[in-house]
């Protein structure tokens, strides 16, 4: 074994301050992961595969970034933390973390239905044109949840060479009071300064070795799926039935995501002493409930579409 571990490397999650506001990553990750949406959506229309103007790829844009934002918050409120529905306040409080990928993705449904409807064009073709322009964004934002020390892994074995010890983790802040205070989301420079005393090199002993989850999300979910469907869309772009390309997405994202929750730390409001492994349902993780339904939604879209008709022609109203 060359290593032992993987030393977390601290980036500071703020890119930039612009006066009392910080730039974060995260919210970065996303303007890029719309703006390569767009770019990519825009490539579709030229080759004729999405039927929409480059003006209606920029209206529906708009309409995905309402989906993303409202699904993804209402869907952490209601799957991972309840007690926000009690207060709506906390609904808005983006910048203290929160969007479940699942509720995101039910947003989209939404919203690219709704903008299907109004524009008369096929949904099932809008499917195909998101499946493929979704995996980019999903990339950048894990990359940007590891940045910000969120979302990590599960103690890792020990024959593991690249577990870390985050600085985020419940026992590094247990045992260093300076984490303790700043908090899962400021907690850079306590890092860095425990890094430049020696203070981190002692309590990091003490700091189970975690998988980097995060890691694992970006590559298989949005880099592994994206190269599939792309390369599926460039070698079959004319005989790819509406629909087709959506439902793949689904189903590979669903076991993408199952598989890694055997890795990911769950949330803390579901690990009791009865429940050690955070499940909620035997032995799934809220995660992988999730992703089975979404399994389910993608088998129900390939029944869809082969009932509307096995024959139509790519990019017919479906």
């Amino acid at each position: 074994m060359i290593f032992a571990e993987i030393v977390f490397p601290g980036w500071n999650p703020v890119a930039v301050h612009l006066g009392p506001l910080a730039i974060r990553w995260y919210g970065l990750g996303y303007l890029v992961g719309f703006i390569v949406a767009s770019l990519l959506m825009d490539k579709m229309v030229r080759d004729g595969f999405l039927p929409l103007t480059k003006a209606a790829v920029s209206d529906l844009i708009g309409w995905l970034v309402a989906g993303v934002l409202l699904g993804g918050r209402l869907g952490y409120a209601i799957f991972y933390d309840p007690r926000m529905l009690t207060n709506p306040v906390d609904l808005v409080k983006l910048w203290e973390g929160g969007l479940s990928f699942h509720g995101g993705l039910a947003g989209v449904f939404v919203a690219s239905l709704w903008f299907a409807k109004r524009r008369r064009v096929s949904w099932a073709r809008v499917a195909d044109g998101l499946a493929l322009a979704a995996p980019p964004g999903i990339f950048v934002v894990r990359l940007a949840n590891f940045v910000n020390g969120e979302l990590f892994g599960r103690v890792a074995p020990a024959w593991l060479p690249w577990g870390m010890r985050f600085p985020t983790d419940p026992a590094a802040m247990a045992l260093s009071p300076e984490l303790a205070r700043a908090g899962p989301l400021d907690w850079h420079a306590a890092y860095a300064a425990l890094r430049a005393n020696g203070g981190w090199a002692r309590i990091a002993p003490q700091v189970p070795l975690r998988h980097p989850s995060q890691l694992y999300e970006a590559v298989l979910e949005g880099l592994v799926i994206g190269l599939i469907l792309w390369l599926v869309y460039l070698r079959r772009r004319e005989r790819i039935g509406a629909g087709a390309l959506g439902a793949a997405f689904l189903l590979l994202y669903a076991a993408a995501r199952f598989l890694i929750e055997f890795t990911r730390q769950p949330d803390a409001q579901f690990v009791t002493a009865a429940h050690p492994l955070g499940t909620v349902l035997g032995p799934l993780s809220m995660g992988q409930l999730l992703s089975l339904l979404l399994a389910a939604c993608g088998v129900a879209l390939l029944v869809w579409r082969a009932r509307a008709g096995r024959s139509s022609a790519p990019g017919a109203p479906l």
